[in-house]
């Protein structure tokens, strides 16, 4: 014996939540079925909710979006995507590491930008002195926060 979820009147009653603006649980639990059946019958009957997939029931007028500050990080790394570190250095110069050290002995304000193979013995990491909130010294956080290629159609 088979008991049919979606019956004619659940159906009904389905469209007059979509219309009253309940969400997909909301109607699940009047109705008495899951959240992921609510979905699945909206879909396969063409109904669209009057939100976005995801979007919070409002209750007032959206607000203005205030633009958020960038932060110290965000600037820093855009600095360093846009500047040439020291004059005529570019990406493909090579970042002079004067003080390279393994992971054990590297200190807390030194970079950490690794060098060689991890499956060698002689790995080892930069160990310069590392920018202020960032794990590499200035030479490689260049390399590290570049600004992506465009991509030509």
């Amino acid at each position: 014996m088979s008991i049919e979820t979606w019956t004619p009147e659940r159906v009904e009653q389905l469209k007059s939540c979509i219309v009253t603006g309940l969400t997909c649980s909301q109607i699940a639990a009047q109705i008495g079925v899951s959240r992921n059946a609510v979905i699945g019958k909206i879909h396969r009957l063409g109904l669209a909710t009057e939100r976005p997939a995801g979007a919070p029931v409002r209750t007032s007028p959206p607000r203005a979006r205030q633009p958020r500050a960038p932060t110290q990080r965000r600037l820093l790394r855009l600095a360093f995507a846009q500047a040439p570190y020291g004059g005529d250095t570019t990406l493909d110069t090579p970042v002079d590491s004067a003080h390279p050290c393994p992971l054990t002995e590297i200190a807390e304000h030194k970079c950490r930008w690794p060098i060689g193979d991890p499956a060698r013995a002689d790995f080892v990491f930069c160990g310069n002195d590392a920018i202020a909130g960032f794990t590499y010294c200035a030479g490689h956080a260049r390399l590290a926060y570049r600004v992506p290629a465009r991509r030509h159609a």
